[in-house]
């Protein structure tokens, strides 16, 4: 050893063991933290919001027929029924929460990943669904659709 070094020189043997050390340890967190994530998901902070003021107009929804839109961070589904009859519903199906869509055909609501039904009141009817949508209230003044949380 020579005077005024402070330590051995590192060895290949020591490098490949700090590369091995590492890189094991690369892995294991690379399959860890997902199945963390998996396991204890994040929190979703709920809507804080009470009412939203749709941008569609009343006459742009035509009879038996159904649009999504966005009800603070969460979708929501508005249906104009067969007899011309405004409601509104929480787009997120009580199974498995997918996105729901209004059928025409059928006249109802569908859930497309587990063939999922709700009728126009947005009972679960058929499927695997265990609870209804949850409801909101449809107010039309003028020409706009506020669409409110039920109280």
């Amino acid at each position: 050893m020579v005077e005024g070094t402070l330590g051995p020189e590192p060895t290949r043997r020591h490098f490949i063991s700090w590369f091995l050390g590492t890189s094991a340890g690369a892995f294991l967190l690379s399959v860890f933290y997902p199945v963390g994530r998996y396991l204890i998901p994040p929190k979703v902070e709920e809507s804080m919001a009470g009412s939203v003021k749709l941008t569609i107009k009343p006459q742009d929804v035509k009879p038996n027929s159904g649009q999504i839109f966005k009800f603070g961070s969460r979708p929501a589904i508005l249906i104009r029924t067969p007899g011309g009859e405004l409601q509104a519903f929480s787009a997120v199906c009580t199974h498995l929460q997918c996105t729901v869509q209004y059928r025409p055909d059928l006249s109802h609501i569908w859930c497309a990943c587990h063939n999922g039904h709700y009728d126009l009141n947005g009972k679960n009817i058929a499927g695997p669904p265990p609870r209804p949508l949850d409801p909101y209230v449809v107010n039309v003044r003028g020409d706009q659709i506020v669409v409110s949380k039920s109280a």
